[in-house]
């Protein structure tokens, strides 16, 4: 994507316009429609389901387990304990066409 002349980085509201642009919507309808899609994938993730998009890739929740590890100021050892972490992994097609 490129605005004025330069690079622009995907982001909600970038991905908000082009969806506007391209189906002929208000930009608040169509930021209402990134908002929804975005806030069922973190539902689904917080219930511990997976959310697969085909052609795109996989986020689910990743188990962090209980580790000791070390602080690197103090150099004390500390417990670090277990937690949840969503991860991606991107699907052949996404991999194939970024290369």
């Amino acid at each position: 994507m490129f605005i004025n002349g330069g690079i622009c980085n995907m982001n909600k509201k970038v991905l908000a316009e082009v969806i506007a642009e391209k189906f002929d919507l208000t930009k608040v309808k169509s930021n209402e429609i990134v908002d929804t899609v975005f806030e069922s994938m973190v539902d689904a993730l917080a219930d511990g389901q997976k959310v697969e998009i085909s052609g795109f890739g996989k986020f689910e929740v990743k188990t962090r387990v209980a580790r000791t590890g070390i602080n690197p100021q103090t150099k004390e050892t500390i417990e670090i304990p277990a937690s949840n972490t969503p991860g991606f992994k991107a699907s052949k097609n996404l991999k194939d066409r970024v290369k």
